[in-house]
């Protein structure tokens, strides 16, 4: 029986990432590779890279530091291990790994990860093997690819990429530029994939893409399908209880995607909505061809059909030429909608995007005191949030146990973690749960007996427009 080869993926960044990282452990199968989480014993190490984040290639290159130590170990032992770096930043910056990462034998980019049982024989046959090595036209969704080996058991909740890459070009965003034009997977491709994932337990999906409201993949009735529609069939699939959809963007929320969010009770009330800033200059600036008020209008569309949906959103702080009434203008915003969760960054520049070339105007200390001031109002938010769940009961669905000895842990349509004492048979079922005590971000409770959730009405959320 030939020993099987061990992989180690650690992945950075985004849930598309993840969703790849997956996808990588599938093609791979079939090479003979099963996972392990040390990647000091691994025979294939791969990086999967994010550049959305600043310092994110000075991480990549620390780690490509340890990781030599240990090829080197190995190789001492009489071990080959390979070491590929894959993701956004192979693809920005894939000569720049070659030149000063002499240890890495694969470079691959994020819409080529078909290739890797390719591109590990030519790195065995001639020691290093670059993605570039292929035409640049055989990419995610533009030819027909290989399907890999048998998508496995990913646990209750599983990523599926429905599509890739921008075109809004953001002037701080480096994705249109390392993950391309837009692209949308056909439906049946998609539904094949979560056929298999219901097969093999999952139970709630989440539809990736880093714009994933553009979704205008190809239909079976040969006309482009909306995300709206595509998750009405998705709801249809036996075994689909819950699903999600993210990144979006507010200038492609259609009139599609709001049905769907009053007609499916399997699509959850909680949307992710980016908004970055408050100010219209800025947004303007930024290239998001939205203003505060046309954010304020979507918010206003969610809510008309689904008084219970919820909202969380990015935000950058200290963009070029942010002045203090602006940021103002951002908290206001926010006050104004109510978040149940968000994610806030300090402005940081990307190289080769149109921001990384205006000046900055906004000190560091400014900056730290500007973010230190949203995310304690978001906390906030986010606290009264929570907050409001207790004393009322909600439906759970139930992924794993625990750390505590017998809890089991699962989340709520709000993606809140929730622990009860139970058996592990509950794992994979969603069952009412009544809340009793909130612990930092996770709720507490006992299983109910009631058959439909009261919905949590929140605190701050406030309606737009009034």
């Amino acid at each position: 029986m030939t020993t099987p080869r061990k992989l180690h993926i650690k992945s950075y960044g985004c849930q598309m990432n993840v969703y790849d990282a997956q996808r990588m452990v599938d093609t791979l199968a079939g090479e003979g590779f099963v996972e392990t989480a040390s990647a000091d014993d691994a025979d294939l190490v791969i990086l999967n890279t994010c550049h959305i984040r600043e310092k994110a290639s000075e991480k990549v290159y620390s780690e490509l530091g340890r990781l030599r130590v240990a090829k080197e170990e190995a190789a001492r032992h009489g071990r080959e291990m390979k070491i590929a770096v894959a993701g956004c930043v192979a693809q920005a910056e894939g000569e720049e790994i070659v030149h000063r990462a002499p240890t890495v034998d694969i470079v691959v980019g994020p819409q080529s990860y078909h290739h890797l049982p390719e591109l590990l024989k030519r790195a065995k046959a001639n020691g290093r093997a670059l993605e570039t090595e292929f035409p640049v036209e055989d990419k995610f969704g533009f030819l027909p690819q290989p399907k890999p080996a048998a998508i496995r058991a990913r646990g209750i909740s599983a990523f599926v990429t429905v599509q890739e890459g921008c075109d809004k070009f953001c002037t701080f965003c480096v994705v249109p530029y390392t993950r391309g034009a837009e692209v949308s997977r056909p439906v049946a491709d998609i539904i094949d994939d979560v056929m298999q994932l219901t097969e093999n337990g999952v139970r709630e999906l989440t539809l990736i893409g880093q714009n994933v409201n553009a979704y205008h993949g190809d239909g079976p009735d040969g006309r482009p399908w909306s995300l709206g529609k595509l998750l009405q069939r998705l709801a249809e699939i036996p075994d689909v209880k819950r699903l999600r959809y993210s990144t979006s963007h507010p200038r492609d929320v259609d009139d599609d995607l709001i049905a769907a969010h009053r007609d499916l009770a399997e699509l959850m009330p909680f949307v992710h909505l980016p908004v970055q800033s408050g100010s219209d200059r800025i947004l303007a600036a930024m290239n998001r061809k939205h203003t505060a008020d046309d954010y304020r209008r979507v918010i206003d569309r969610f809510r008309a059909v689904r008084q219970d949906i919820a909202f969380s959103s990015d935000f950058i702080v200290g963009f070029p030429g942010e002045t203090a009434e602006e940021f103002s203008a951002t908290l206001a915003l926010v006050t104004q909608i109510g978040y149940a969760a968000a994610y806030s960054f300090k402005y940081s520049p990307r190289p080769g995007t149109p921001a990384a070339e205006m000046r900055e105007t906004v000190s560091a200390t400014e900056m730290d005191e500007r973010l230190g001031r949203l995310q304690d109002l978001i906390d906030s938010q986010q606290s009264a949030f929570n907050r409001a769940a207790i004393g009322t009961t909600v439906d759970v669905l139930f992924e794993r146990a625990a750390r505590n000895p017998g809890q089991i842990v699962g989340r709520t349509a709000y993606l809140q973690p929730a622990h009860v004492m139970a058996s592990p048979d509950i794992i994979g079922k969603i069952l009412p749960v009544r809340i009793d005590s909130l612990e930092r971000y996770s709720l507490k409770g006992e299983l109910a007996t009631r058959s439909a959730p009261s919905p949590i009405s929140s605190p701050v959320s406030q309606t737009i427009g009034a």
